[in-house]
């Protein structure tokens, strides 16, 4: 028998209430993420990607459909539950890093593995391998405000790959990077990304990003499609 995909949407439904009008962001999407599998996501401002991302990704529950992680309905599960889902399953690569200013770049990336409960030892032996492989190695005693843009985002990457993640979710994850910055960035995530085995979904405004992807969706109207190029 085959794998479940690592995150199916079904049918998903978000509204927003607008004063007496009711916005439909998202109108019965439909998207099925395999393990392994690198899906770009395009639209234009507005169209709704941060809320399907945050819906795939278990920050916000939709109003109608469906949510399945690993086979197994998750929207209507406890916020506790949903929680521990994330921490367990699920890695987050935002525009802005969001690293933690008084930690190095190698507690940055262990504290997701500690905050699971394992020993600082264990956590920083994986995060220093992590780092290395992001080509990072002489920068881990570096606090964030000493690492260059790139270099944060890289150690923010290895942040979300550090829990062996099922799913990857990347919302700009190089929208505020310079060209031959963001290449490095993406070929950093997509390297590990693929070596670990984890689904990527990366809504991104890069155009150049999508020849890296194995699809392309857009996002237009409530609805997802094939990306036409």
């Amino acid at each position: 028998m085959s794998a479940a995909p690592v995150l199916e949407l079904r049918g998903i439904v978000r509204e927003y209430r607008s004063g007496p009008n009711l916005l439909q962001v998202l109108d019965h999407a439909d998207l099925t993420l395999n393990r392994g599998e690198l899906v770009g996501l395009v639209g234009p401002s507005g169209s709704g990607k941060s809320t399907l991302l945050h819906t795939a990704g278990l920050l916000e529950r939709a109003e109608g459909g469906e949510v399945l992680l690993d086979g197994e309905g998750v929207l209507n599960l406890s916020d506790a539950v949903r929680t521990r889902l994330r921490r367990e399953k699920l890695g987050f690569v935002y525009q802005f890093h969001h690293l933690l200013p008084e930690f190095n770049a190698l507690d940055n990336v262990a504290m997701p593995l500690m905050v699971n409960g394992v020993k600082r030892s264990l956590a920083r032996e994986k995060a220093r391998e992590l780092l290395a492989e992001m080509g990072l190695s002489e920068r881990v005693e570096h606090q964030p405000g000493a690492l260059s843009g790139g270099e944060q985002q890289r150690v923010a990457i290895a942040r979300a790959l550090v829990n062996d993640p099922k799913l990857v979710i990347a919302d700009e994850p190089t929208g505020n990077l310079d060209p031959a910055t963001t290449e490095r960035v993406f070929a950093s995530l997509i390297k590990i990304a693929r070596m670990e085995g984890a689904a990527v979904l990366v809504a991104t405004h890069n155009m150049a990003l999508n020849q890296h992807m194995d699809r392309v969706l857009t996002l237009k109207a409530g609805k997802l499609t094939a990306f036409a190029g």
